[in-house]
Order: structure tokens, then C-alpha cells, then sequence
């Protein structure tokens, strides 16, 4: 494919037809592309015991067909080629239009964050609900092990000597 993060592209085709954007992430195997403030859709998300719902808008890939790049000189949609730079010997992409040499710009690391795709969103939905969450194993509530009678023996030396502490004892048999 010939497109790259961080080309300036106008979209050609579709319900954002004319808007313009620079491209936040490419997906080769699909052969779309994910531009930023196109093609915005929204997540509902439910509101937990833990956290209140939302509503997420995001990007939605785009076909790669459905968009075209800017050329640098005379800002109308154009073609991409390649051809081999005589300074450097290194092929490069130009706009077919105008042959200016179509550069890679870096994008910042916030702007890529920024493109989340769905499944990506649904990973901190889930990250949100397994927060780590204090809670005491059942046996220590029921009364099991040796932890349990350690907290009793400090319940019965913190109650003072104005409360009565009841033991059980077990029978040995049937019906006796």
C-alpha cells in the first residue's frame, strides 16, 4: 500500500466526502487506513458497579480506495509513484500531479494513542473492571483455619470482660 501514517489525505468517497484528515494508523491486511475525525463512530458502554457508562467516539477504518493524498504544492487530491532520488539514490513516493516528493512525517506519540480501534477500547473497559479489589478469602469469613481463631482470640481480648463468648462443641455421634 501506498499510503503512510501521517500523509494528509481527502476522502472521495462516502458520508465524509470532501473532509480532510491525516492518517492515524494503516491496517495492511484489511487495506484500510484510520484518519483522524473521520468516519467517527460511538460506543455505549454500560455503566458498573465500579465506574459510570460512557459514550466513546472513535475512528472507524476507512477503505484505503476511498481516500486520496494532498500534494504538497498545489493541495489537490493526487496519485502516488516512485521514483529514484538522483541526490540520494533512494526510492521515494511523489505526487504523479505535481511530482513534489511526498515526505514521511513522524506523528506524535498523543495523536496515535488517539486512534484506538474497538477492540482496543473494549481491553480498557476490561482493564477498568479488574481493578485490583481488597477482599478477604470466604474461610476467614465463615470461620475456618487458623487465621480465624487468631482473629477471635483478639475479638475476645479487645470485647473485655463484660461480654460472654459461647463455644460449641461437637457430639461424638448419631443422635446423641
Amino acid at each position: 500500500m501506498k499510503l503512510c501514517t501521517g500523509d494528509t489525505v481527502i476522502v472521495t468517497t462516502g458520508k465524509d466526502k470532501g473532509k480532510k484528515g491525516t492518517i492515524m494508523r494503516v491496517l495492511l491486511e484489511q487495506h484500510r487506513v484510520i484518519v483522524s475525525g473521520i468516519n467517527m463512530a460511538t460506543k455505549h458502554i454500560k455503566k458498573t458497579a465500579q465506574g459510570a457508562g460512557k459514550k466513546i467516539r472513535f475512528e472507524v477504518a476507512i477503505h484505503a480506495s476511498n481516500v486520496m493524498v494532498i500534494d504538497p504544492k498545489s493541495g489537490k487530491p493526487t496519485r502516488i509513484g516512485y521514483k529514484v532520488d538522483p541526490a540520494t539514490g533512494k526510492k521515494v513516493r511523489i505526487a504523479k500531479k505535481t511530482g513534489a516528493i511526498l515526505t514521511r512525517t513522524k506523528l506524535p506519540k498523543a495523536a496515535k494513542e488517539a486512534a484506538g480501534t474497538p477492540k482496543e477500547i473494549k481491553k480498557e473497559k476490561e482493564k477498568d473492571l479488574k481493578q485490583p479489589t481488597k477482599k478477604s478469602p470466604f474461610w476467614k469469613k465463615v470461620g475456618f483455619g487458623a487465621d480465624a481463631l487468631s482473629e477471635e482470640e483478639t475479638s475476645k481480648a479487645d470485647a473485655g470482660p463484660s461480654q460472654k463468648t459461647v463455644t460449641h462443641t461437637r457430639s461424638a455421634g448419631r443422635g446423641a
